[in-house]
């Protein structure tokens, strides 16, 4: 029957990595001792006083409508964060609290884009940005970034892919998939393009806390003409272990919110109000447990980087934030593994998960099909046993 179902609907893909993810599921519910690294949160439980502070707010009878951008002590909570981490400075009016950064990162397209303006992001990128860009009505254009430069775009890599219809870029720093930071030096330059040609920069740093030798650097904090065109991204999933909690928050020019609100309220109405005031505790409370997080990632990657390196056939930088690790398979396309020809990402996840019981995410879902990527938010048993898998596998 023909529906006649919505066009733009119909134009969001899904994503290729299903398929393995799906697979992994089956295994496991067959008793099958599968080892997955393609978890996208930490493996910690929520902090303690964040947990208390929810349950407080269940008990205290806390569970009614909020205004629709969020509460004033969370948002209020979030700028005092923003000067703390960031040195910015942002009122409460700047301010819109949403469900989950992928929802922050939504509203600021809605809020922004109108059909046929283009926002350009770099490959790899998170398997999220395309679709949202195309759900907003907008048109994604890509830069394929290269390992040698840490999955890094330049001011001549945007020049290059510019046109009239430029609305905005997506910069993801500390970035999923690859963990690459970009630098004060490289902000600057970007930041001082994006002024010049009047482009939106929605910065994307939800993996802020999780930042090992360098410095996160929030592009909005360089001067005041990029803060104004900038949309700042961040929540409590990832530095919080709160990702069922869905609380993320955005900080924009105060004419951007405003949309931003109007347009929230008639789809979500409020974020959930328990995870709101327990997010309060979360961002006002000791960061203890946050650092004893980091170094527990800190060490399981430095592993995983040293392990991956000695395999034959596979190589890795090692990343400087976030807690991923995308793997060169460039050696090993081509070759015949366990009777499996490897032409791609894909064939290779395939030959880990059937013959390793090992679950990874191919590069493709990335827009990259030299790699795939590993996460460290599991144990370091799991990693030290899936990584043998892996060397077994492509080593022979």
């Amino acid at each position: 029957m023909d529906y006649n179902l919505s066009k733009k609907g119909l134009e969001i893909s899904p994503s290729v990595t299903l398929e393995i993810t799906a697979k992994a599921k089956e295994m496991k519910s067959k008793g099958i001792d599968v080892i997955s690294f393609g978890a996208g949160e930490p493996d910690f439980n929520t902090p303690e006083n964040i947990r208390k502070e929810g349950i407080r707010a269940i008990e205290s009878g806390l569970t009614n409508y909020t205004p629709a951008s969020g509460i004033t002590e969370l948002k209020e909570a979030v700028c005092a964060k923003f000067k703390k981490d960031n040195n910015l400075e942002y009122g409460p009016e700047n301010i819109v609290i949403s469900n989950g950064a992928k929802h922050s990162i939504f509203n600021a397209l809605m809020a922004i884009l109108n059909p046929g303006d283009e926002v350009i992001i770099g490959i790899p990128y998170w398997v999220s940005y395309p679709e949202l860009i195309k759900i907003a009505g907008g048109k994604p254009v890509y830069i394929k970034t290269i390992e040698e430069n840490e999955f890094k775009f330049s001011v001549e890599d945007l020049e290059k892919v510019k046109t009239s219809n430029t609305k905005a870029i997506i910069l993801n720093s500390p970035s999923n998939p690859t963990g690459s930071i970009y630098n004060r030096k490289e902000l600057e330059e970007i930041a001082e393009w994006a002024v010049k040609n009047n482009i939106f920069v929605i910065s994307d740093e939800i993996y802020e806390k999780l930042v090992y030798e360098s410095e996160h650097v929030s592009i909005a904090s360089l001067n005041e003409d990029i803060k104004k065109l900038s949309i700042v991204i961040n929540g409590m999933s990832k530095a919080y272990a709160m990702t069922g909690w869905r609380i993320g928050f955005l900080a924009a020019n105060k004419d951007i919110t405003k949309v931003i609100s109007n347009i929230q309220s008639h789809t979500t109405s409020n974020p959930c109000s328990i995870s709101q005031y327990a997010s309060v505790a979360g961002l006002i409370g000791n960061q203890n447990e946050v650092e004893e997080m980091k170094e527990q990632f800190k060490k399981r990657r430095d592993y995983m980087a040293d392990t991956i390196n000695s395999i034959s056939g596979l190589s890795c930088k090692k990343p400087k934030g976030a807690f991923y690790i995308m793997v060169n398979i460039k050696e090993l396309k081509g070759k015949v593994i366990k009777g499996v020809k490897i032409n791609s990402s894909l064939d290779l996840a395939r030959v880990l998960l059937d013959e390793g019981k090992v679950a990874v995410i191919p590069g493709i879902g990335f827009g990259d099909d030299d790699y795939f990527r590993l996460s460290y938010a599991t144990s370091m048993e799991n990693i030290e046993e899936g990584l043998r898998r892996i060397k077994m596998v492509v080593e022979g």
